[in-house]
């Protein structure tokens, strides 16, 4: 029985190991993709399939592309069995605890923003952010009306073109997600300020938009210029 359990142990750490590299394999597509264009997925003790955002779960992990498309069809063609090669059960609705896992995170990663002192709420103030000095991104619920989202997007473009920085426009939380992450009620805007969190909630959201759409082959917004970020 200790041989076995050895074997099994030096299989798991050998399966990661091939895990390691530059890119990893879509049980869908079969195409190599970078792992921040992934979502891997892990088998439970029961033999459940479960996403593993964080990508720290034991044993061998099943990559597929960051697109709720993707993850529909891993479960409907039973692609994290034949993977793994043993039964996997994929719950039907694995997209959507995708989609809610990723909110949360989002949500989060804002959480603490805040508590940073990086976030600025209402429109008024942001409106004095702006003049004061850089911000690195506004945020819209996805609810807002869009004439005050107008207003602020104009002002904010036409400071980040004349300093010649990107206008990073974040429109992926509803006014309910944003007031529960900044603890507040009616968070109809808000506002980031240059931060390590700040640059990670942008990560964030764009895992989130991409997972929502088909542009599976986007980098993570961190690392380029961009306009806006709307689901």
């Amino acid at each position: 029985m200790m041989v076995k359990r050895q074997n099994r142990s030096t299989r798991d750490r050998a399966e990661q190991g091939s895990e390691s590299g530059s890119e990893r394999l879509c049980a869908v597509t079969r195409q190599a993709l970078d792992p921040a264009n992934l979502i891997r997925f892990a088998l439970s003790p029961d033999g459940i399939v479960v996403p593993d955002l964080d990508r720290r779960l034991p044993g061998r992990g099943v990559w597929v592309g960051c697109d709720r498309r993707l993850v529909e069809k891993a479960v409907a063609t039973h692609a994290f069995s034949k993977s793994l090669k043993v039964k996997a059960e994929a719950p039907a609705d694995l997209a959507e605890r995708v989609d809610d896992l990723i909110v949360k995170r989002v949500s989060g990663t804002l959480s603490l923003a805040n508590k940073a002192g990086l976030v600025i709420a209402g429109f008024e103030k942001i409106y004095a952010a702006l003049e004061k000095g850089p911000v690195r991104a506004v945020l819209h619920g996805t609810d807002a009306a869009l004439d005050g989202r107008s207003k602020i997007d104009r002002k904010y473009r036409a400071i980040q073109a004349s300093r010649g920085a990107p206008a990073a426009i974040v429109d992926v939380l509803t006014i309910a997600q944003m007031s529960l992450a900044i603890g507040r009620g009616s968070v109809v805007h808000a506002a980031l300020i240059p931060g390590g969190l700040s640059d990670r909630f942008l990560e964030e959201a764009e895992r989130l938009l991409r997972y929502r759409s088909t542009a599976i082959e986007a980098s993570p917004v961190a690392d380029e210029e961009f306009s806006e970020l709307s689901s």
